[in-house]
């Protein structure tokens, strides 16, 4: 089992445990995308209001654009090596990284609770136990899964993208077999606001991944391809997410009434009764456990990068990795199980709202990596405060608090709706202001900052000048 149970946490991944090719990314990315939530996402495009055309074209929007930004961050892994949320301590400081570590945990636990509802759903019709104890069966066995590790990940994944596939494939002819898609598709009227609200919640969907991304990419050796591990990345979330999403939609418009609130019910009412049933509620799961175990796997990491930019601490023991993720696991059960009620609403809502706190640190980092450091990162240094990064990046804080609040007057939420939602007709294009302008920001900040960026020492970081035609 030494060989299969993983070793390492933010430590950095040495050349000779090193393995896999970037085409793991597709079928991992896949897999994780073709499942329930991604369902619901699509669906929210419809429910919300957006006929099945533009809602479509809307998602596939979203879906690239999110996508491209997320597998940006899925390159950074082979060259670094490292997870994904340490590399933030070149950006914001050694324990200024914290800030934005502290709202990823919230973003992992929130998607954690939302997959066990589903999945929980599945479980209790499978077990015949109910959806509650069906939550929390699940959840045991995720966290069980993610303290396995990097090689249980990927396995899961390549079984997931198949079994998966083969299953959204049935679905899609049994949708088709009693819906009409071409008067599904035939209303072409646009609607600005719900057609970006449907990019918005596809381009957040992808965002999401993004603090995550590289913690499932930086086993692959050192010398693959950044070209080779993006597309990968990227062609793998897309288009699982996009097929999901597409059905969502479809399954909305057909059916508002029979699909919306009873999502799980719906898709096995869909394939059929009896064994075929039986199956459809396995492959929910397993579709939903091959997220959560990112969720939980990534909350580990980034609960671990947030301490140890405190303590110092570099490497964890088999106890100390069982501690973090059980405390993801009770954490992300306790919110399924109080919020399984009124899930369909409280989702999108948390989608948007996690997009705002996101999009700021993803063009944070992204500038940073590849604009000003050009894919070079002093390795030591992001464990050390007194070192070249320091402990607090008051710059890059506040370009970042700055990204944030730029994005409230675009904000269109159940609980909170900007100043200029309105004037815009109700769009929300919150995302591309996070985008945007802390990009510019950081840039202009952080371009002339010589002390931070200075070349390591032989021997002393990672030298690693390949870029996207590498």
């Amino acid at each position: 089992m030494a060989g299969v149970i993983e070793q390492r946490s933010i430590d950095v991944v040495p050349d000779d445990e090193r393995h896999g090719s970037a085409v793991n990314q597709f079928t991992l990315w896949l897999g994780a995308n073709l499942q329930i939530t991604a369902v619901v996402t699509g669906a929210l495009a419809v429910v919300f209001g957006s006929n099945a055309f533009w809602a479509l074209i809307g998602l596939l929007l979203g879906n690239l654009a999110g996508g491209a930004v997320m597998a940006l961050h899925s390159a950074q892994g082979p060259r670094l090596g490292l997870p994904q949320m340490i590399t933030s301590r070149a950006q914001f400081g050694v324990r200024g990284a914290v800030v934005p570590l502290a709202l990823v945990i919230v973003m992992y636990i929130g998607f954690f609770a939302s997959g066990s509802v589903l999945a929980g759903q599945a479980v209790g019709e499978l077990t015949h136990l109910g959806g509650t104890v069906g939550i929390v069966l699940f959840a045991a066995v995720t966290a069980l899964a993610a303290a396995v590790g990097y090689r249980l990940i990927h396995l899961l994944g390549k079984v997931a993208g198949l079994v998966c596939a083969l299953a959204f494939v049935y679905l899609g002819i049994r949708l088709l077999e009693r819906v009409d898609l071409a008067a599904l598709l035939h209303d072409r009227g646009f609607g600005l606001p719900v057609f970006l609200l449907a990019v918005s919640l596809s381009a957040s969907w992808q965002l999401a991944f993004g603090p995550y991304v590289a913690d499932y990419s930086r086993y692959l050796p050192r010398h693959t391809s950044t070209r080779a591990t993006f597309w990968w990345t990227l062609g793998g979330s897309v288009l699982g997410a996009q097929w999901s999403m597409t059905f969502g939609a479809l399954a909305a418009a057909a059916a508002p009434g029979a699909f919306v609130g009873h999502e799980v019910g719906y898709l096995v009412g869909l394939g059929g009764t009896g064994l075929i049933a039986s199956c459809l509620y396995f492959v929910i799961a397993l579709g939903k456990l091959t997220i959560n175990i990112l969720n939980t796997y990534g909350g580990f990491m980034s609960l671990v990068t947030s301490v140890s930019g405190f303590r110092g601490q570099r490497t964890l023991s088999a106890r100390g990795r069982s501690a973090y993720i059980a405390g993801i696991m009770v954490a992300g059960t306790a919110v399924a199980l109080l919020g399984k009620d009124s899930f369909l609403t409280s989702f999108k809502d948390f989608l948007l709202f996690l997009l705002t706190f996101f999009t700021p640190w993803s063009a944070i980092n992204l500038v940073d990596y590849y604009l000003i450091s050009k894919e070079r990162y002093d390795i030591p240094a992001l464990t050390d405060p007194g070192g070249r990064y320091g402990a607090w990046n008051v710059r890059a804080l506040t370009v970042y608090v700055v990204g944030v609040l730029a994005q409230l007057p675009f904000l269109a939420t159940h609980f909170y709706t900007g100043p200029l939602v309105a004037p815009l007709g109700g769009a929300d294009v919150s995302w591309l202001i996070g985008l945007a302008v802390p990009a510019v920001l950081y840039w202009i900040a952080a371009r002339n900052d010589t002390a931070r960026l200075a070349e390591p020492e032989p021997g002393e970081g990672s030298r690693t000048p390949v870029g996207l035609g590498g």
